[in-house]
């Protein structure tokens, strides 16, 4: 035991554990400079405003500033914003990233996405157009026919065609609704007016 606390006395046990000190500070102050380099820290740039590019627009302008990106589908258009053009983006414009750091990119479909018509057959007036506002469509207007079934719907029409339940239109569309006037069918009068529901 005596011989082991004289070792750790001695010069050349100093000397070597100076050293090793010295080794570690060393390795130490190195990779700290590697990672300073290699993580560009300190280093920022700042993300520019993407929104409304086109996609060949956005890669070059991210290109410019040293980042990279990936594109995301969106199922939500916004008339407001050309087709196929950047709709959001995240981080958002004027945020500091580091160099070659990741942006999320939402671009806006070519069109609205189509809906299923609803089956509003037989169903009064009032309720069809809540209907048809759940699933997107509007009532453009309402025509009156002689049926018995006052404002109930007998047909329904978009740009003057016929369309049945279960067929698929933009969402948006006008939907025209053809309704009863509470007569009994075989007058020849048919009146229309604007909807105000």
């Amino acid at each position: 035991m005596r011989n082991f606390i004289d070792f750790l006395r001695s010069r050349v046990f100093l000397i070597n554990l100076g050293l090793a000190l010295l080794a570690i500070i060393l390795i130490c102050f190195l990779a700290l400079r590697w990672l300073n380099g290699t993580t560009n820290h300190g280093e920022f740039v700042e993300v520019p405003d993407f929104s409304k590019m086109s996609v060949q627009e956005m890669r070059k302008a991210a290109d410019d500033a040293g980042l990279r990106y990936e594109v995301l589908d969106s199922t939500n258009y916004n008339p407001e914003y050309p087709r196929f053009s950047i709709l959001e983006q995240d981080p958002p414009a004027g945020s500091k990233v580091k160099t070659n750091r990741k942006i999320y990119f939402t671009v806006n479909p070519s069109g609205y996405k189509k809906v299923t018509v609803p089956n509003i057959i037989q169903v009064t007036r009032r309720n069809a157009a809540s209907m048809l506002k759940a699933v997107g469509l509007d009532v453009q207007r309402v025509t009156y026919i002689d049926e018995l079934g006052k404002d109930m719907v007998y047909n329904m029409k978009h740009k003057g065609k016929y369309v049945k339940p279960g067929d698929k239109l933009p969402k948006t569309s006008k939907i025209e609704l053809i309704c009863g006037n509470g007569t009994i069918p075989g007058s020849a009068v048919i009146q229309s007016e604007s909807d105000s529901d």
